[in-house]
């Protein structure tokens, strides 16, 4: 067993309210619960000799392993081929389907023989409260339940289960046609033991759980070009939306290196708003409503907290259910990936000042106007508050999207998105016939869009920069023209895109900035930004670079994993790196995708 498998090396599976890891070798190393922020209770990847883990797999020294999804489900299957025999295992939670938040949560893993005869082979060793809690083993005979002081854990097995100090062996040979398997299930301390284990009971969960996930795809509209790359996209995405209230996380892992031994290494466990508001059109795009509303009703939740408060108004991320503590600290006993030590819970950037929040929250609602819950007058009271106290406060330097540690600056990007909060917020005070002070509104947007022009544009690059009074690119300025700040084939805006082809742009690969050049705060290098790759493709659709979008795309795709998911980063010998899978980058997948498609289309007169 590799102590520290690559990153990609996984497949993700969840029930909408947690979720875990499994390597292509048969391990959950990543597991937290009750909720996706919750303390783990498999984190070998983090720290394997601390961190805790689950294996099932063969014994079998040659065998060769492949991992591959049940086709449009979260059902994940490790395969592993010896001389001996196939043997399979199949991993799957069982979907939350009552939106109401539980401590009880189900790993289940099915085996089976699919040819000759397979010896697998059981460990369990949980590590809770991020290996600081220890627990007490009750063993039984095909059974262990695992007691830590804020948690239970029931083991359950078809087979004999022994034994290891406070952890779990066991053992089973199957041949060819037969079937096993252990289901994990966490609950509160003294919490009802689960139903005894049977395997017909486990093949019926496959195939409840299979069409589960089937029938929710069918509501996708997408018809385009890359059905199963947009989808398994969008069944990630909904992987890491936490049900109860409709937040979408930013990965489902924390402290993951974007430099293996670096100190770049996150809690992406929380909602952004950001990530959060795009994921909304992307969504919409492919048809997915429900979600889409979901997340909508909690951004406005998220205004109504803080009226009539001297804060602002929102905060860049939030916990899932709104929280907005999320006090960072280093967790000193883990060594973090390959040594990529600090490992940190909670987000400091939390109480960042990032002001393109508020245009994205409201480009948000604008892509969803006719979803609701904007239009409803208490939401608009509270929206049209936000705006006004906006109109005063936009002029400020801030952290930016990416959250640097470096020093406020007047990001540019910044900028484009309260120029987005103003221009969106008067169309949809115009079609809902809102209250509204528009002249306020307007000219805060003109003055913006005036200021951009003139202060964000750097004559010796013939580009938008990062921020005013620099000369450093940032691709996060690839949105500009897709929120509707300028034309897609503005000459200014087609000079800033061939400026970031030869300074962001590599093998069809994009850095979202040059570190060395901005510093930032932190130390170390990084990978291209996979977000980035995706926003640049979209760039280039519009501009109507369609051999060059779609190569871009395409090329991109040969980075995803083997099941077809992205970290945030690939690195500089094409590793991903970074929390896994990310959704930032899932979702601007599906709209580089939609956006390519609709560019290709009407060149071929569709």
């Amino acid at each position: 067993m590799d102590r520290y498998p690559p990153i990609a090396e996984h497949g993700l599976v969840g029930d909408l309210q947690t979720a875990a890891l499994v390597s292509s070798q048969g391990v959950v190393d990543w597991f937290a619960a009750p909720r996706f922020d919750s303390p783990s209770v498999f984190a070998a990847l983090l720290d394997h000799d601390r961190g805790g883990y689950m294996r099932l797999a063969p014994e079998h020294p040659d065998a060769i392993c492949k991992q591959l999804y049940y086709p449009d489900t979260a059902i994940l299957v490790t395969r592993f081929m010896s001389p001996d025999g196939v043997g399979e295992v199949v991993d799957f939670m069982p979907p939350d389907q009552t939106r109401t938040a539980t401590d009880r949560h189900t790993l289940i893993r099915v085996v089976r023989a699919v040819r000759g005869s397979v010896d697998f082979t059981l460990e369990c060793r949980p590590r809770f409260d991020y290996g600081r809690a220890e627990h007490h083993l009750e063993l039984g005979d095909n059974s262990g339940l695992f007691r830590s002081p804020g948690m239970d854990a029931h083991l359950q097995a078809s087979f004999p289960l022994a034994r290891d100090g406070q952890d779990v062996r066991g053992r089973v040979t199957l041949s060819a046609g037969e079937s096993g398997g252990a289901v994990f299930t966490v609950c509160e301390p003294g919490g009802e033991a689960p139903a005894p284990l049977s395997v017909d009971g486990l093949t019926a969960q496959v195939e409840e759980t299979g069409q589960f996930w089937q029938h929710w795809l069918r509501k996708s509209r997408y018809r385009g070009r890359w059905p199963e790359l947009v989808h398994r996209s969008a069944i990630t995405l909904k992987l890491l939306t936490y049900a109860p209230t409709g937040a979408l996380i930013a990965a489902a892992t924390m402290g993951l290196p974007e430099q293996v031994g670096g100190e770049r290494n996150w809690d992406y466990r929380f909602t952004w708003v950001r990530d959060g508001a795009l994921s909304v059109r992307a969504m919409l795009d492919l048809g997915f409503v429900e979600e889409a509303t979901a997340f909508l009703h909690w951004l406005v939740a998220r205004l109504h907290e803080r009226e009539g408060k001297e804060a602002e108004p929102l905060q860049t991320m939030y916990r899932i259910d709104g929280n907005p503590d999320l006090p960072e600290e280093t967790l000193e006993h883990f060594e973090g990936y390959r040594g990529s030590f600090p490992v940190r819970i909670g987000n400091g950037a939390a109480d960042q000042l990032q002001l393109d929040i508020y245009g994205e929250a409201i480009y948000a609602l604008s892509q969803g106007r006719e979803i609701m819950p904007q239009a409803t007058y208490p939401a608009w009271k509270a929206l049209a508050r936000m705006l006004d106290w906006f109109a005063d406060s936009w002029d400020r330097p801030d952290e930016g999207i990416w959250e640097t540690r470096g020093g406020r600056q007047d990001f540019t990007y910044s900028r484009v998105m309260s120029w987005v909060a103003f221009d969106h917020a008067m169309a949809l005070a115009e079609q809902f016939r809102r209250p509204a002070d528009l002249e306020k509104w307007r000219n805060a947007r003109d003055t913006i869009f005036e200021q951009v022009m003139e202060r964000g544009w750097s004559e010796s690059e013939g580009a938008f920069v990062q921020h005013y009074g620099g000369d450093v690119l940032d691709a996060s300025l690839l949105l500009m023209p897709s929120v509707g700040f300028i034309a897609p084939k503005d000459p200014v805006w087609l000079s800033t895109l061939d400026a970031m082809d030869r300074k962001l742009v590599f093998d069809s690969l994009v850095y979202r900035y040059d570190p060395a050049a901005s510093p930032d705060g932190l130390r170390g290098s990084e990978g291209t930004f996979s977000l980035c790759t995706f926003l640049y493709v979209d760039a280039l659709a519009r501009a109507g670079r369609l051999s060059q979008a779609r190569y871009t795309f395409e090329k991109m795709q040969t980075y995803a994993n083997h099941v077809g998911l992205f970290a945030e980063e690939v690195g500089p010998s094409g590793e991903q790196l970074g929390n896994f899978p990310q959704a930032f980058t899932q979702l601007s997948l599906i709209m580089a995708a939609t956006t390519l498609d609709k560019a290709l289309d009407a060149e071929q007169g569709r």
